[in-house]
């Protein structure tokens, strides 16, 4: 097993150290039990089991009692935090550009009926290739991606979608706020590149490109293969009467014979997917109508111009039948090479799973059993800002892999293994938490004597749409035997 390597880089421990300082001043009320939970959340041995087991460690000097009472009367002041996290360096694609992944995570909670504000989260794969939708709190996160094969990205902002909320609206404040963040920290200035937006289908790229159309950005989202866009107006013919149209003829994905000879065409050769082929079309955009997420916009309906791309490669690593990926971009008139840089940029998307993976199975995020929502988020942002010291000392700490492990140079580090030489690098980055006071628990309530203010349940928010009246919803029967509780 390696140890300890004698030099390490003085930015790194910089960097660090000053992320750490300004993190705490973040936390305005507990903050040493906040900060030393997050020391203990990165020193530990293995994933987190529960939030008790984090006070073993040597970092966490604090009862186990003070973790959830930090959790559920902390405070921590996000935007600064928020600001901190875009101020750290960014990651960038090959080109120098600034690459964000917008996408939602739920921490299911399908038992938890004394907590509020649950909606009915889609998920995937829990029973036999089936689609259901569990209780829980959906979480929409922006990060940063890197270039090439990598399982690091760069958390930037996290939001809980409560009952009601406009996913693409939510969003679309989100990534402004990302953006502007972004360039107030000088990430981006006049003349650099636009910053691309990549998302999956569940997303209307076309609204979120006509929400942050004054922004230096670009949205490149999945459509699904059954959509339908309009071309271009045809030109008006000198003599002809009435009003003039506003769309061309219709391109149906799933009918080649509307497409039409592509504008931009592209082949590359990969090492998993064999020949990757990639055609574009340009100027094509959605038919819009007054309602769903346009219901209030008043006056005509904008055209929202965009190229389309079509990815089709040979083979899947899996053995499977290659199925065709449909892309919009918010760039009407892409070249040959810059539809090559689109569909690779949006495969690099799916690295934000991994960080999902990261924040949920070894640091815990969905791990403690909150009842109130604000303590969840605050819980989501000490998960965040552990992952973001993370990603500062990957150039600080030495590679303590397992014997069966291989050896693997420090820019290949991954999260987990980066976490398991944090503890080594503490020491150096220092704590500006205070000595705990000794203190006694309280008594508690007696034994044998019941709970007579049992705690309010809470039913599961059904619709989640702004624009849908109590009229409109179906009111459905339960074909349960077992009687619903209600308190």
């Amino acid at each position: 097993m390696i140890s300890v390597h004698d030099a390490v880089p003085a930015d790194a421990v910089g960097q660090l150290t000053a992320f750490r300082q300004e993190f705490h001043r973040c936390l305005s009320r507990r903050p040493d039990a906040l900060f030393e939970l997050v020391d203990a959340l990165l020193c530990g041995d293995g994933p987190v089991i529960s939030l008790p087991e984090l006070s073993l460690t040597g970092e966490h000097r604090r009862g186990h009692g003070s973790l959830y009472a930090a959790l559920s009367r902390g405070r921590i002041d996000v935007d600064r935090l928020r600001t901190a996290l875009a101020s750290v360096t960014v990651p960038r694609a090959a080109d120098g550009r600034i690459v964000l992944a917008v996408d939602v995570t739920c921490w299911l909670r399908p038992e938890a009926h004394t907590s509020r504000q649950r909606v009915l989260c889609h998920t995937y794969g829990r029973g036999k290739d089936t689609h259901i939708m569990v209780p829980g709190w959906p979480y929409s996160l922006v990060t940063a991606l890197e270039t090439g094969r990598s399982s690091w990205t760069a958390p930037l902002d996290a939001r809980r979608l409560a009952p009601g909320d406009d996913t693409a609206t939510i969003t679309a404040g989100q990534l402004r706020d990302v953006v502007e963040r972004l360039i107030a920290a000088g990430h981006w200035q006049p003349g650099d590149p636009d910053i691309w937006i990549v998302a999956d289908a569940g997303y209307d790229g076309p609204r979120l490109a006509f929400l942050l159309t004054d922004l230096p950005v670009q949205i490149l989202v999945r459509m699904r293969s059954d959509r339908v866009l309009r071309r271009p107006a045809p030109a008006r013919t000198p003599g002809t009467t009435g009003r003039p149209p506003r769309h061309g003829g219709e391109f149906l994905f799933g009918d080649p014979a509307s497409w039409g000879e592509p504008d931009a065409a592209t082949t590359t050769d990969t090492r998993l997917y064999g020949a990757a082929t990639a055609r574009a079309w340009h100027r094509l955009h959605p038919r819009l109508t007054h309602r769903t997420a346009w219901i209030s916009q008043n006056g005509q309906l904008p055209i929202i111009e965009g190229t389309v791309i079509r990815l089709s490669v040979e083979q899947l690593p899996s053995g499977g039948n290659p199925k065709p990926v449909w892309l919009w971009w918010s760039h009407p008139t892409a070249d040959s090479h810059e539809v090559n840089l689109a569909w690779q940029a949006f495969l690099r998307r799916f690295d934000i799973e991994h960080t999902f993976r990261m924040l949920k199975q070894t640091l815990g995020w969905t791990r403690p059993k909150l009842r109130d929502p604000e303590a969840a988020d605050r819980w989501a942002w000490l998960v965040l800002a552990a992952y973001t010291q993370l990603r500062l000392a990957r150039a600080a700490v030495s590679d303590l892999r397992r014997p069966w492990e291989r050896p693997m140079p420090a820019e290949r580090l991954t999260p987990a293994r980066v976490r398991r030489g944090f503890r080594n690098l503490h020491s150096r980055t220092g704590s500006p938490t205070a000595a705990p006071k000794p203190s006694r628990p309280g008594p508690g309530r007696p034994p044998g004597r019941r709970n007579n203010q049992p705690a309010t349940r809470h039913d599961v928010h059904i619709v989640t749409s702004p624009n849908t009246s109590p009229s409109d919803k179906t009111k459905r029967i339960s074909s349960s035997p077992r009687p619903r509780r209600t308190g």
